[in-house]
């Protein structure tokens, strides 16, 4: 599944006034590759992200999944497509860990629900049954992301979006969920979208690497590309202030 974002734009009222979320913003994400929306506080990655899967509208322009204008889908059945995984998880509180991760699979009748739940656990490293019957209040924030990602990938998307899913951890978390994310990959290839704010993060997990400022995107290239060859001056204080230049990504 391929996508991708033509000249969209979004504006919202707020109390200062209106602010142009996404200004005139296009973006293609190739099938199977892994594009990495990196900026600052504000820059329009999540609202970008989540013009995919309609839980926003744009104002202007057109956004196209798999080949087919989102808007000419309905919403929820576009969403159980689609793996999201939102910054603090999402999960439902009052569930067990493995009835949250049953739950795209059920909503889509999927005779094998059991099975998808347990074979998606396993691919995020809980495939020993110790975490299922957990709430998610009984988890370390590293080991709810875990449980969140496996809830997206239950159903078998081929489009996977994620909004900070490592953004809230220590770093030695951090840094195991990623190489988590990187085997995941290697064993289910599909079709990503990973917002993050950490360019070292998006050289190590990426493909290419989407930089958006004020809601607008400065540059999009390959890790390489953005890091040693910024293509303006906001880049350039990017890859300095984040050090990525001066890291090596394994």
């Amino acid at each position: 599944m391929s996508l991708s974002a033509h000249s969209v734009r979004k504006r919202f009222l707020t109390s200062d006034g209106a602010v142009d979320a996404l200004d005139d913003v296009s973006i293609h994400v190739a099938e199977g590759e892994c594009v990495a929306v990196v900026g600052e506080s504000g820059s329009g990655k999540t609202t970008l992200l989540r013009c995919f899967n309609r839980l926003v509208e744009p104002d202007a322009g057109t956004v196209v999944v798999d080949g087919t204008d989102v808007q000419d889908v309905d919403p929820v059945a576009l969403r159980r497509r689609v793996g999201y995984v939102p910054q603090e998880g999402g999960l439902l509180p009052h569930w067990t860990v493995r009835r949250n991760v049953e739950l795209v699979p059920k909503l889509t009748d999927a005779p094998d629900a059991p099975t998808l739940a347990a074979d998606a656990l396993a691919l995020v490293g809980f495939g020993d049954g110790t975490f299922d019957g957990r709430y998610p209040r009984q988890l370390s924030g590293g080991q709810r992301q875990r449980v969140a990602l496996a809830r997206a990938l239950a159903a078998h998307p081929t489009l996977l979006l994620l909004d900070e899913p490592f953004g809230a951890l220590d770093a030695i978390t951090r840094a195991d969920l990623q190489e988590m994310f990187a085997g995941v990959r290697r064993r289910r290839p599909m079709t990503s979208v990973l917002v993050t704010h950490d360019l070292f993060e998006a050289r190590r997990l990426a493909d290419r690497i989407a930089v958006m400022r004020a809601g607008r995107i400065e540059q999009v290239g390959s890790p390489g590309e953005v890091i040693d060859a910024p293509a303006t001056e906001y880049v350039a204080r990017l890859v300095e202030k984040s050090g990525a230049a001066r890291r090596v990504a394994p």
